[in-house]
């Protein structure tokens, strides 16, 4: 592992418990690889844990036993990161590169995680044997095009959970039409981390009416 990645933040046993060992060595593979793969930047390493490892896994206790999909998923935050903390949920990996689906392919082998399904496909064009219950994503686009995007890979009662800046409640203001064309109901935002990582983690909860 390279000597410039974050010390392990003492908050990621409490919230990976028993999983944290896996926990460890993900976040050792990217530090590894992903700036080499381009999955992360060069300036991350310094807190990988806080800002990217612990900012994902505490969306974790928001996720229900059942399929939750992860639109975008990159190097696999947040995706990887909920499937280690939540070995209950089935996650569903939709990404569109060819090199970052092979990464995740690769590392969910490497981590044991048999609750791992990748699907290489833009959300939109994605074809899944069933559909899901909730949806997450992580810097993938507003959500004016994210809901259009996601919304059709719901079971009826779905529920999206789009981790989001600082800028969310302008982007949900952008995106009224969106939401009522596509029946968006009980829209929320749920701040999460405080006191536990510099920055808090912001996740957009709406239901698929």
């Amino acid at each position: 592992m390279k000597h410039d990645v974050e010390r392990e933040p003492d908050a990621a046993v409490d919230l990976f418990g028993d999983r944290i060992d896996r926990a460890r060595q993900y976040t050792n593979d990217l530090a590894d690889r992903g700036e080499e793969l381009g999955l992360i930047g060069p300036l991350e390493l310094p807190r990988l844990w806080s800002r990217h490892i612990l900012n994902c896994a505490l969306v974790a206790p928001l996720l229900r036993p059942g399929r939750v999909g992860d639109v975008g998923s990159g190097a696999g935050l947040p995706g990887l990161v909920l499937a280690i903390a939540r070995p209950d949920c089935h996650l569903v990996l939709i990404e569109p590169m060819e090199r970052r689906v092979d990464w995740l392919l690769a590392e969910s082998a490497a981590l044991e995680l048999d609750n791992v399904t990748v699907v290489r496909a833009r959300a939109e064009e994605a074809k899944l044997d069933a559909g899901l219950h909730q949806v997450t994503a992580r810097a993938v686009t507003a959500l004016k095009g994210l809901i259009p995007a996601t919304a059709p890979l719901l079971l009826h009662g779905g529920e999206m959970l789009f981790m989001k800046g600082t800028r969310v409640d302008a982007e949900i203001e952008a995106a009224q039409k969106t939401i009522r064309k596509f029946h968006i109901v009980d829209v929320e935002v749920v701040i999460l981390g405080e006191g536990i990582v510099p920055e808090v983690t912001r996740v957009f909860r709406a239901t698929v009416d």
